[in-house]
């Protein structure tokens, strides 16, 4: 039977190939009542995700979409150890699918759970942020820092690689800026249309407070470079002004721009690339991206970078 898209499948469709995999666990391979109670358990609940699906059948789900259902899992407090065992009864699952021919791929092949032991911090979701950095502030410093907080979500900088920031690092024009990470590697971001437009405000109101000379792009009221403190303590007051129902801090802006740009390209490499992770096991798998490419799949995922076609065409 074939499916199309936003139509609903069966239960029996979804459910029957499950509960023929359960009996297969029990009598051919042996499997204790609670390890099939345990397999049960996880299934159950990936039954569950599938059947709210645009396309609810087994062999329409992609490794993007599973990435999605592990990404919902993390959020909803399930630890790494949790989150491997689903991915190992789903793995499974689907050998026994392929085995039966009621699917055609296994979407949890190259698909790992985060590091048990380290929880993902919390992400603001799209509309949230969209409160929190839609505003037109007339005071200098707050225009300064809603410049900052577009910047930091626009191209998930860290912290440090903001507050490091100088007026060189910065190229309006071709829409990018040059970042120095950790272990002193340097790489070139795009950023966003929103964030350019925050940062040509603050760049006016800029030159009445830097003396002559200072390089810094952001600078306190005294004209001197902006310190990370400074940063933390500017957008707490910021979430808090804007009525926020969670504390803003630099790292929920960085995870966000990687959580939201992750969901809507489905392009992990290129995710990982624009964060400039560290790891050497991690950086090997992404080197053969271009910025080209970075750039492409930036402009058409993050969504305070896209530009506004219709507005474009009447310009």
């Amino acid at each position: 039977m074939t499916l199309a898209v936003g139509e609903r499948a069966p239960v029996a469709a979804l459910s029957e190939p499950l509960e023929g995999f359960l009996r297969y666990l029990a009598s051919e391979k042996r499997h204790s009542p609670r390890t099939c109670s345990s397999y049960c358990d996880d299934l159950k609940r990936f039954l569950a995700w599938v059947e709210q699906q645009p396309s609810p059948a087994w062999r329409a789900v992609t490794s993007h979409e599973l990435r999605r259902y592990v990404a919902q899992l993390s959020r909803e407090g399930l630890g790494g150890r949790s989150i491997a065992r689903h991915l190992s009864a789903i793995r499974r699952f689907y050998e026994y699918l392929l085995r039966e021919h009621l699917a055609t791929d296994n979407p949890a092949l190259d698909i790992r759970a985060p590091k048990a032991g380290r929880r993902l911090p919390k992400v603001a979701d799209v509309d949230q942020l969209n409160h929190l950095l839609d505003a037109t502030p007339d005071d200098p410093l707050e225009i300064r820092d809603l410049s900052m907080f577009e910047l930091m979500y626009s191209s998930g900088l860290r912290l440090s690689e903001l507050a490091g920031l100088n007026l060189h690092s910065l190229d309006p024009r071709g829409g990018e800026v040059r970042v120095l990470g950790k272990g002193s590697k340097e790489r070139i971001l795009p950023v966003g249309r929103k964030a350019l437009e925050a940062l040509g405000r603050w760049l006016e109101v800029r030159q009445a407070i830097a003396p002559d000379g200072e390089s810094a792009l952001y600078v306190s009221r005294r004209g001197d470079r902006l310190s990370t403190r400074s940063i933390q303590s500017r957008l707490s007051r910021w979430g808090l002004a804007k009525g926020a129902d969670q504390r803003l801090h630099p790292h929920l802006l960085r995870h966000s721009f990687a959580s939201h740009m992750l969901e809507s390209s489905g392009d992990l490499r290129a995710v990982q690339e624009l964060l400039g992770h560290a790891d050497i096991a991690t950086t090997q798998i992404y080197t053969h991206l271009d910025f080209q490419h970075l750039a492409k799949v930036y402009d058409q995922s993050h969504p305070r970078a896209r530009r506004d076609r219709k507005k474009g065409r009447e310009s």
